[in-house]
This record gives structure tokens, C-alpha cells and sequence, in this order.
């Protein structure tokens, strides 16, 4: 079922070994440029019938109102509404933790001071169609709520009825989230971009999907702010030895295949044995597996077993790979943890299945996909924020690099920046107080 890379006894670089994803034969660019160009030419026109082409329903006047937002709230069997509580309480905590204060910083008497100012407006996109997510509701909304955005809407894929399932709209409520819009796909990154007749339009936009979706919130960027990087399509990769048991390894895989195609798996190790135990147990799991047909073509499609002589050049492939997950379940995890560079989120020891993370760990689920943890992370609260500097000069901290200005200026050929300084230098002389 999986791929098998076999990397022992090899030196040298990996790059040529390891398959990675091609984003530029997957990416539908033109197709989403065309979508986007219809949105902001049709407005709610082109969203209504783009909607019922992607999603075959009419949803007619998509806003739910907040009268079905709280109904779907109180609505909830209390163990549900407990579990969505307690989330929502350790996500919101570990995002105001994370949250930047104020500082300062004075040298010879120019005070600068940083300020993190909360974007007005952010738009969420929460996926749907083959699952129902309000874990990323919850993932979302809470750091732009710790981060002090005032206004959140939230566009969301109907289902085959032309509604949103019940949890996802009780999850919204429970944020905060003012708006929330039965809109999916393409279609809706372009409305909170641009904005229709009764749509308007956001600051920045956060949220995982598909490569469409991935594609479109690229295409609109510099419009408006992207929190994070590429997060597509759901990914893991899972370093592990007899340490831990084939059967916690074979789940662990499969939990994130089993968000269905375009993701990938890994299971690195330097036991052949174990890959064979690890493979086997992916077999028999599958099996009573309700999800087993999305399971099985993401592990068909882009699942791997890569063999490697130790667990030194097991991370050295998992920096490579720079995974959205990364499990560390092996002998050794705490010291091998230091030598990780490149992964969305990593999970430690044999107690920690991505689940947690997904769920209730406090970070954000929305994480870099497709290799762009090499130069990207989480979403956090600095997605929904922009910093804001305060200078404050006084006469003597002016004295200490006026000089100095006005030697780069001359230097770049900038006549009134140069000359910005030495009038400042003429009261001085003539003996005048501004």
C-alpha cells in the first residue's frame, strides 16, 4: 500500500530522493483567476450561481442569522457543548498568552515605541464537504479574538441540503463570530477579498482548504493579508521505533489520511522490521474504517515508508520533507526534538496523537502545508495583527544622529532628506525653539 523509499547505506544529499509535492501541475490557476474575476464582477449574483454549480444547492440569501447561530448553540448535547467549551477555554488561553504587549526601546534619547494593533476585520474559512470541522472554528476565531479583532465573518461550504451542519454554526456562535456565510470554495476567499452588494470585505483571511482554495487566497494576496503560509491539504509524518507500538503508529498515520485525497503520510524509521508491523497494522485498521475510501486513496496516492540507518538522517529527511505534523515516537524523541527545523507542529512521545493538536492542545490546527514550514508556521495571533512604531525625538537624541542622517542621505542622492536634518541644525545655530 505505501511507497517504499529505501535511503540506507546512501550519503550525500536527499533532495533527489525524496518525492515532493508539485504544486505547479496541481495548482488550477487559471480556472480560480476566473472564478475570482466573476465574484468581483457579479457580485452576490455570481456567488449565488457558483454556488450551486460547485455545491449543486441554492442556498438562496446566504447570511445565517443570529437567531439560528444561538438556537444551534442551545441546541447541543451537553457533552458536546463541554468538549466545545474546554477547547475553546485552552485555545483562547494559549493565544492571549502568545499575544505581543507593548515595548519600548530608548537610545540617547529617541524613544521608539512597538505597538501590535489588531487588524479591523478578518474573514475565516472553515472547509467542508467531506467532514464537518468546528474544531476550526474554534482554531481560527480564538487567536484573531485574542488578538483583538473586533469583527469576524466566517464562510463556510452548504451541504447536500443547502445548510451548515448544526456543531459548525455552534461552534461560531460560542467564538463570537459575527457573520457567517453559506459559502464555499474559491467563490468565498474572492467575496471576503473584494467584498459584493452585502458582503464586505476583510483585512486578512486565515483558514486551511483545498488546493483551490489554497490557490485562491494566493491570487488575492496584497488585496488583503494571508495569515500563514500554504495550508492545504493535511499532512504527517511519523519518525517511530519499536518503542512504540505498530498500532499506535498505523492510527496515527491514518488520522490525517483520513481527511481524504491530496495529503500525505510518512513513516520514517530505521527498523525494517517495525515498517513491515507499522504497514500491516495500517491494513487490518482500515478494515472497520467508516472513512476507509478517503483513507486509503491519500495512502495509495502520496503514502511512504522510508527506511533510513539512523534517527539522526530520519530528522535529516524529515527537515526535507519540513511536514505540517510531525510525531516523534522513538527512543531518544527529547534529545533528536532539538535537531527538528522544518515542521508545521511537532508532537513528542508516544502520549501525543495530532488529534490533540487538532483538537485542544491550545495552538492553532492551521499549519503549513506542502513544504512551506520551511519558511512559515501556525497561525497565531501576529496573523491577525500589524506592528506600529511610535518614534519621539527629543533635541538631544536629534543632536546625537542628525550628522549621521545626513551623511546617508547625501549618500543615497536624497536632497530633503538631507535637508530635513539641517534646518532642524539652523534653529539650533539661529537660536529659535520650535
Amino acid at each position: 500500500m505505501l511507497h517504499r523509499i529505501d535511503l540506507r547505506g546512501l550519503e550525500g544529499p536527499l533532495d533527489a530522493l525524496l518525492p515532493r509535492p508539485d504544486l505547479d501541475s496541481q495548482v488550477p490557476t487559471s480556472a480560480v483567476r476566473e472564478i475570482i474575476s466573476q465574484v468581483r464582477q457579479g457580485g452576490d449574483a455570481a456567488i449565488r450561481k457558483l454556488t450551486t454549480k460547485f455545491d449543486q444547492v441554492d442556498v438562496g440569501a446566504p447570511r445565517v442569522s443570529d437567531i439560528e447561530l444561538e438556537k444551534a448553540w442551545k441546541s447541543l448535547e451537553p457533552e458536546l457543548a463541554a468538549a466545545l467549551e474546554l477547547a475553546y477555554s485552552r485555545i483562547l488561553h494559549f493565544h492571549e498568552q502568545e499575544a505581543g504587549a507593548a515595548h519600548q526601546v530608548t537610545q540617547a534619547e529617541i524613544k521608539v515605541t512597538s505597538l501590535s494593533q489588531a487588524v479591523e476585520r478578518a474573514g475565516l474559512y472553515v472547509p467542508g464537504g467531506l467532514a464537518v470541522y468546528p474544531s476550526t472554528v474554534l482554531m481560527t476565531a480564538l487567536p484573531a479574538k485574542a488578538a483583538g479583532v473586533e469583527e469576524l465573518l466566517l464562510c463556510t461550504p452548504p451541504n447536500p441540503s443547502g445548510e451548515i451542519d448544526q456543531i459548525v454554526l455552534a461552534a461560531a456562535y460560542l467564538c463570537g463570530v459575527g457573520e457567517v456565510y453559506k459559502i464555499g470554495g474559491v467563490q468565498a476567499i474572492a467575496a471576503m477579498a473584494y467584498g459584493s452588494e452585502t458582503i464586505s470585505p476583510v483585512d486578512v483571511i486565515a483558514g486551511p482548504g483545498n488546493i483551490w482554495v489554497a490557490t485562491a487566497k494566493q491570487e488575492v494576496a496584497g488585496t488583503v493579508g494571508i495569515a500563514a503560509a500554504f495550508a492545504g491539504p493535511s499532512e504527517i509524518v511519523v519518525v517511530g521505533d519499536q518503542s512504540c507500538p505498530s498500532t499506535s503508529a498505523a492510527i496515527d498515520l491514518i488520522l490525517q489520511a483520513e481527511h481524504g485525497p491530496g495529503g500525505r503520510a510518512w513513516l520514517v524509521t530505521w527498523n525494517q522490521a517495525y515498517a513491515e508491523e507499522v504497514e500491516a497494522a495500517i491494513e487490518l485498521i482500515l478494515e472497520s474504517s467508516p472513512r476507509r475510501s478517503e483513507t486509503l486513496e491519500t495512502l495509495v496516492e502520496d503514502g511512504y515508508v522510508c527506511l533510513v540507518d539512523t534517527p539522526q538522517q530520519a530528522i535529516e529527511v524529515v527537515n526535507k520533507i519540513a511536514p505540517e505534523h510531525l510525531q516523534l515516537m522513538c527512543e531518544g524523541a527529547n534529545a533528536l526534538v532539538g535537531e527538528v527545523r522544518n515542521a508545521g507542529a511537532v508532537f513528542l512521545g508516544n502520549w501525543g496523537p495530532a488529534s490533540i493538536g487538532d483538537y485542544l492542545a491550545g495552538p492553532s490546527h492551521v499549519l503549513p502545508t506542502a513544504g512551506t514550514a520551511r519558511f512559515s508556521g501556525a497561525l497565531t495571533v501576529d496573523d491577525f495583527q500589524k506592528r506600529m512604531h511610535i518614534v519621539e525625538v527629543s533635541k538631544s537624541g536629534f543632536d546625537a544622529v542628525a550628522d549621521a542622517v545626513g551623511v546617508l542621505a547625501r549618500a543615497e542622492g536624497l536632497w530633503a532628506h538631507a535637508a530635513s536634518v539641517t534646518e532642524r541644525q539652523r534653529w539650533i545655530e539661529e537660536g529659535l525653539q520650535p
